[in-house]
């Protein structure tokens, strides 16, 4: 009985729906958007007792040499993955979910490309449970032919960054909600 009133509790919409997972810590998560005009829609607080809830409008691509962004950022507490292999999150997202391992090689302190490994997951109407090992990430087909692939250095990777699957041309709306995160 007891794994049934999980599983109904999975099909319900919105953060109070998962009642057995525990609660998120405010200063982990974080958002950030590009310059450009990006805006994160927040109807209630960022973090709450059991779901952290974001909306974004990203604006399209502005040009070659100014891209638009939305981030939502977890900033992991041991301060890397050291001794992580595995991601656990169950998620709500209008559009596919993309995690980003925010790794220094490849970011402003690295070599700038930003072509951070990443995974996607699929869009999820309803809380969904997806696990996925760091042998699931690559980096992305947009990665420039100078940024060189020192592969996924766990030590290095400070953060996760969820990203709702917009594209660079339209841009668009997104709503994303975490119901729980796990690293083991």
């Amino acid at each position: 009985m007891r794994a049934i009133s999980f599983f109904s509790g999975l099909l319900l919409v919105g953060c109070s729906s998962v009642q057995t997972l525990p609660s998120f810590d405010a200063k982990n998560w974080r958002y950030a958007t590009d310059p450009h005009g990006s805006q994160v829609i927040l109807n209630e607080p960022l973090v709450q007792e059991k779901c952290v809830k974001i909306g974004f409008d990203r604006v399209p691509r502005v040009d070659k040499q100014n891209n638009s962004w939305v981030e939502l950022i977890y900033d992991i507490p041991q301060g890397s993955l050291n001794g992580v292999s595995h991601i656990e999150v169950t998620y709500q997202s209008d559009k596919p979910l993309v995690i980003k391992l925010s790794q220094k090689e490849y970011g402003g302190d690295g070599d700038k490309s930003y072509a951070h490994y990443q995974v996607i997951l699929p869009q999820a109407t309803q809380p969904i449970t997806r696990e996925v090992t760091l042998s699931d990430f690559a980096r992305p087909d947009w990665t420039p032919n100078w940024s060189k692939d020192q592969g996924i250095v766990s030590a290095s990777i400070s953060a996760l960054y969820f990203v709702p699957d917009l594209t660079d041309k339209e841009g668009g709306n997104a709503t994303i909600t975490i119901h729980h995160l796990a690293l083991r």
